[in-house]
């Protein structure tokens, strides 16, 4: 291995390899009850309930209220790239990646709560998408501290399967606080003071709710697994010297392990396109297969169950297999499901004497989209814990979110331009259904692009700089 890139190289070895050889189920069931609480954010707040509720006509209308709303979220998504790197080096290299991961939770909780007095008005519109974008930059700062636990809770043998087992709990965690909110307070089942919605009472109290809910799930990781002790070399860095080290750091692993960064691009170009397929299936099942409300949420539930199961299956596989066949037969399952959505339509068939329905066309090969969806997302995240260089894993887990931020606009324009394209084309309607081309384009090149990367196993180590 070249060592002279990096003068100041530590030893290169994982650091998953150097960590515990035996794996606790208790502290494995703590790590994964962090992914079954932060649903309530994903899920709750910045998925189905809260930001439709600031996209309403009670913040000044739709379409001003959703502006404002991405706006937001994209400076939020700039923070994210820019300082989720430095974030993770700096808990590494302090020996504090557990006290990082409870303040940024204890964050995202804060100002999850703070929701509660976000009221139905236009002037209320800015406090609104404030919390929420800054609460999207903590979730991702913790999440890097989180994804850095993997190789401390973990072993070489079994590192597929408990990143499968975090995957499948934040599903199963999702659905469970949708249905308890959709009991509670959106649709109640019984009359309560929660279920009043005087000034959206009822939906400011979800906001409530879904910060007791992190908050509680999220404290037994801080209480089972240990702190990492404080790197021997490591010394105090300001901000600008922790980028200087960061870039060192970069230039170092292309040098050392060049095949981690090809990852890191390969990944950030797929995972866009695993975002897609969540963040459209609601729109394309009711814009195309004319699925009501009801419908697209008894959906979600079903294909959050069926994500789930993929990623924990997924997960066995990756231990057996490798991370590699597992994201790469994931990736072509879901080429294949979303050209069968393409192709089919909302058409109505007749297969072997029996009738087969538009909608019956969605609910089969969408459920397989969301089958596969979860296996990736996991092994994705396993193939980096087994790269990450002893005491590294904080800073590896930031360029992880910051490549994934930095292509977030692919899926969305081919999505988008596809639409464009086939309108002049197509009968009134039938356009959206050409979006899923956008997808299936950019989870075809994430595909194309993992092809050459070597698999963990056949993949060196990278030699970094200390600090």
């Amino acid at each position: 291995m070249n060592t002279a890139s990096a003068p100041e190289a530590m030893q290169p070895s994982s650091e998953l390899a150097s960590g515990t050889q035996a794996t606790g189920k208790g502290r494995v069931l703590a790590w994964a009850a962090w992914d079954w609480g932060s649903a309530a954010f994903n899920a709750i707040m910045t998925t189905f309930v809260f930001t439709v509720y600031l996209t309403s006509n009670a913040f000044g209308g739709k379409d001003q209220a959703s502006a404002v709303l991405g706006g937001a979220l994209a400076v939020a998504g700039i923070a994210i790239a820019l300082l989720a790197p430095v974030t993770g080096q700096r808990s590494d290299n302090g020996g504090r990646r557990k006290l990082w991961l409870g303040v940024n939770t204890a964050a995202v909780a804060i100002l999850t709560g703070l929701c509660f007095f976000v009221f139905p008005r236009p002037e209320f519109l800015l406090l609104g998408v404030s919390l929420i974008a800054l609460g999207n930059v903590f979730f991702e700062f913790a999440g890097v501290n989180y994804n850095a636990m993997l190789a401390q809770i973990s072993t070489p043998k079994n590192i597929g399967k408990v990143s499968g087992f975090g995957w499948g709990m934040g599903y199963l965690g999702g659905i469970m606080a949708l249905l308890i909110v959709l009991q509670l307070f959106v649709q109640p089942s019984f009359d309560w003071f929660g279920a009043s919605t005087e000034d959206s009472l009822n939906i400011r109290l979800v906001a409530v709710f879904s910060a007791l809910w992190f908050f509680i799930f999220a404290l037994p990781v801080l209480f089972a697994v240990p702190q990492l002790p404080r790197p021997e070399r490591a010394q105090p860095l300001g901000v600008l010297a922790s980028y200087r080290l960061l870039i060192r750091r970069i230039k170092a692993i292309y040098a050392t392990s060049p095949h981690t960064i090809y990852f890191l691009l390969a990944s950030a170009v797929f995972r866009d396109g695993l975002a897609a397929v969540f963040t459209f299936g609601g729109i394309i099942a009711a814009g195309t297969f004319g699925f009501e409300l009801s419908q697209v949420i008894f959906f979600a539930i079903f294909g959050n169950v069926v994500a789930a199961v993929g990623a924990i299956i997924g997960g066995f596989l990756d231990d057996r297999v490798g991370p590699k066949a597992v994201i790469m037969g994931s990736l072509v399952g879901l080429l294949v499901a979303g050209t069968m959505i393409l192709v089919l339509g909302n058409e109505n068939y007749i297969f072997f004497g029996t009738a087969w329905a538009g909608s019956t066309t969605f609910w089969v090969f969408g459920l397989f989209l969301c089958l596969f969806v979860g296996p990736a997302q996991s092994s994705s995240r396993a193939y980096l814990a087994r790269l990450a260089p002893h005491g590294e894993s904080g800073e590896l887990f930031g360029l992880y979110a910051t490549t994934g931020r930095a292509v977030s606009f692919l899926a969305p324009a081919l999505f988008t331009l596809c639409i464009t394209l086939a309108t002049p084309l197509v009968a009134p309607g039938e356009a959206q259904r050409w979006g899923i081309l956008g997808i299936m384009v950019v989870l075809l090149a994430g595909l194309l692009v993992l092809l050459p990367v070597k698999s963990p196993d056949k993949t060196a180590i990278a030699v970094v700089p200390a600090s």
